[in-house]
């Protein structure tokens, strides 16, 4: 081999390690940015991993269910698709305008080990008829009908 073939070779290498070595960072890098999307089936079925943040689920809140802490800004409320056993969350912060009993909702957070999610951000329709698309399926699933698709 002559030494230019070997000087390209050596440059093309490095070049591909250095574009591999970047990829492999990007990924590392969105890692913890992924938001996962779980079924209330999901957590019934305890396939939810614990104390892993960025984790969305969703469903309809529970009626009765929404309780304040006082004066402060945390709330707890359940959630349910109808057929699995509903979950608590609590969440600090001011929610959504259009949050409210009987609405879909995604809640964005960590599973804790004692069962209770602990949301950093919850998701509220924006009119009467949307449903998120994650929560409208696990409701068809479950058998439950939303007004919009009731005619």
């Amino acid at each position: 081999m002559t030494p230019a073939r070997t000087k390209r070779l050596t440059l093309i290498s490095l070049i591909f390690a250095a574009f591999a070595a970047a990829v492999a960072l990007l990924l590392y890098a969105m890692q913890n940015d992924l938001n996962h999307y779980y079924s209330l089936q999901s957590v019934a079925e305890k396939a939810v991993p614990l104390e892993q943040p960025g984790i969305r689920v969703g469903g309809m809140v529970e009626e009765h269910s929404l309780t304040r802490e006082g004066d402060s800004l945390t709330v707890r409320f359940r959630i349910t698709d109808f057929q699995h056993p509903p979950l608590a969350v609590t969440y600090t912060g001011i929610l959504p305008d259009l949050f409210r009993e009987k609405q879909g909702v995604i809640a964005r957070g960590t599973l804790g080990a004692d069962g209770v999610f602990r949301a950093d951000e919850i998701l509220a329709k924006h009119d009467e008829n949307y449903m998120p698309p994650e929560v409208q399926a696990d409701m068809q699933r479950s058998g439950y009908q939303h007004q919009s698709q009731q005619k």
